[in-house]
């Protein structure tokens, strides 16, 4: 197994978690990246993520999704796989 392949995937993993804590709670959104690099978005995608990338064309699959105050982002790449949770910090600011 490339373990340099492995971790620009992991790392594009948790480049997506990062960037759905930052941002407002959403809908799931699938993520695919082809072979040439092209990034397609799929919202609210019910389909497995191994057969969506399988009929895209897609290198690489990320699943990010929103749950019980959490973030998680599921990837599939090859029989690579990973799976990132984590909460949202709740900051209270007052005056």
């Amino acid at each position: 197994m490339d373990d340099k392949g492995y971790v620009g995937f992991a790392q594009r993993a948790q480049e997506l978690l990062e960037a759905a804590l930052a941002g407002p709670a959403s809908t799931e959104m699938t993520v695919l990246i082809a072979h040439d690099g092209a990034i397609q978005l799929c919202a609210d995608s019910d389909w497995p993520l191994d057969s969506l990338a399988r009929e895209r064309g897609a290198r690489s699959a990320y699943r990010v999704s929103a749950r019980n105050g959490g973030v998680r982002v599921e990837g599939r790449e090859g029989l690579r796989t990973c799976l990132l949770e984590s909460r949202r910090a709740n900051v209270l600011l007052t005056s």
